[in-house]
């Protein structure tokens, strides 16, 4: 339950002030970020059809729901929300004229600063869920239409807020933590496509600089601000996954954690947190701490249990890293029945778990690795038009057990492990790599012991 500070506020939102408002939404923040999700809603959705923070604020929580629980009901519905909030953002805008028009003047009230921010956040993000939710060009089309709508408007009114000197007015602080989000995202984003993509990019008005946006980012995340939060998840994110599992392996874990602990001690039980915890624990190869913050994120809370899928995974991937592959199955399980985002993934993963076991010892619930791996292809899915890289690895390695007398994966954990840049994960500990290379070793003497037995893929 919330505090008292949290009461149930009055619906009169016409006579709530900019900064009235602004106050009200960071404690609907902490409330969620406290695990108290349905609270924090509850305080929001009085006054989202006339206050632009509450509107985007309530369609931003909607939206990281939907997008954790990949349930199309769920998209469809926080993209009518967020374009309900761009509509009331649209409300406080100046009418006529371009952003660059309407800059020039230099006559743009406090209020409809923020509408212009917020409103570019709201482009932005409806965007993102147009990608996830079709697959179809004409939506494709729309919704880099969005994009760059949302980036202009970013652009231009960075330029101003920098020319104009000393900041003016109480909430500045919030236009800016606006502004270091929309900036730093951009740049970072852009920054990370590879480079003749972004040629192409750059020739449409595009530009992305990474260091610059990682700066932007920082110092958003940094501030107390409303968008503190998002600056930070995206921080961790680029940190603890996107620069290790596309990059090299080499992860800034002394970034992530120097991010994290403001928000841990701010918000000790916070499941988000907590997760981003593990996940730096994992990457110093701190297996077991890292097993501990997972198992305390699903403790936390009950009410939003795409949280414990996140921690599910890399549950999954912690066991493994130990060779407890019973248990690491247990998750892989777990996640095929209870989550939608890659369920062609996880099954595969529950298959190659079975399949590291000895032959003559009893499977969990009954299951058989072959009949698993022939299911594999049937939950192959689309995420913006695309197929993920890892389902289609494993679709491809599952193709080996098609036939009545199928070839056998020697180590499919192992392999995978490979494509998500697991072995970067034990490289620091030396007992859980060598206990990795007896299990190629065993797989190499089977092999050995099995002639005759074709090793390549089928074509």
């Amino acid at each position: 339950m919330s505090s008292g500070k949290y009461a149930p506020v009055v619906e009169n939102s016409s006579s709530m002030t900019l900064q009235g408002c602004l106050e009200e939404c960071m404690e609907a923040l902490d409330l969620f970020l406290n695990n108290h999700f349905s609270e924090s809603l509850d305080k929001l959705r009085p006054r989202a059809k006339d206050s632009m923070y509450h509107a985007l604020i309530y369609a931003t929580v909607l939206e990281m729901q939907a997008m954790m629980t990949f349930q199309h009901e769920d998209i469809v519905s926080a993209g009518n929300t967020m374009k309900c909030a761009q509509e009331v953002c649209q409300r406080f805008r100046r009418k006529s004229g371009s952003l660059a028009s309407k800059l020039s003047g230099d006559d743009l009230c406090e209020e409809q600063l923020h509408a212009e921010v917020c409103y570019a956040e709201c482009l932005l993000q409806r965007a993102a869920l147009t990608f996830l939710q079709d697959e179809n060009m004409v939506n494709f089309i729309k919704g880099g239409i969005k994009v760059r709508n949302s980036y202009l408007i970013y652009k231009e009114l960075h330029t101003f807020v920098q020319s104009r000197g000393p900041p003016t007015g109480p909430n500045h602080s919030q236009l800016e933590g606006g502004l270091f989000f929309g900036i730093g995202a951009f740049n970072l984003t852009l920054s990370l496509f590879p480079a003749r993509i972004l040629k192409i990019l750059e020739f449409a008005g595009f530009s992305g600089d990474k260091e610059y946006g990682l700066s932007q980012l920082h110092q958003g995340a940094l501030s107390h601000n409303l968008r503190s939060m998002l600056c930070a998840l995206l921080l961790l994110c680029y940190y603890t996954f996107l620069s290790f599992i596309l990059g090299t392996g080499e992860a800034d874990v002394a970034e992530a954690e120097g991010l994290l602990k403001p928000f841990r001690l701010r918000y000790p039980r916070g499941a988000i947190f907590l997760f981003f915890a593990g996940r730096a624990e994992e990457i110093k190869g701190n297996i077991d701490e890292a097993v501990a913050l997972f198992e305390d994120g699903c403790k936390a809370q009950q009410a939003w249990k795409q949280f414990h899928h996140m921690c599910y995974w890399e549950l999954m991937w912690c066991f493994t890293y130990k060779r407890l592959w019973k248990m690491a199955y247990f998750y892989a399980d777990l996640l095929s029945q209870e989550s939608r985002w890659s369920k062609a993934m996880y099954v595969y993963m529950k298959a190659a778990c079975l399949s590291m076991l000895p032959q003559g010892e009893a499977r969990p619930f009954g299951e058989n690795e072959v009949d698993l791996f022939r299911q594999v292809p049937s939950f192959k899915q689309k995420i913006a038009g695309k197929s993920p890289p890892t389902e289609k690895f494993a679709i491809r390695k599952a193709r080996r057990y098609r036939a009545s007398c199928p070839v056998r994966l020697p180590v499919p954990v192992l392999e995978m492990m490979y494509m998500w840049n697991g072995f970067a994960m034990i490289s620091k500990r030396p007992e859980l790599t060598k206990g990795m290379m007896e299990t190629l070793l065993q797989a190499e003497r089977t092999l050995q012991e099995t002639p005759g037995v074709v090793q390549r893929e089928h074509k």
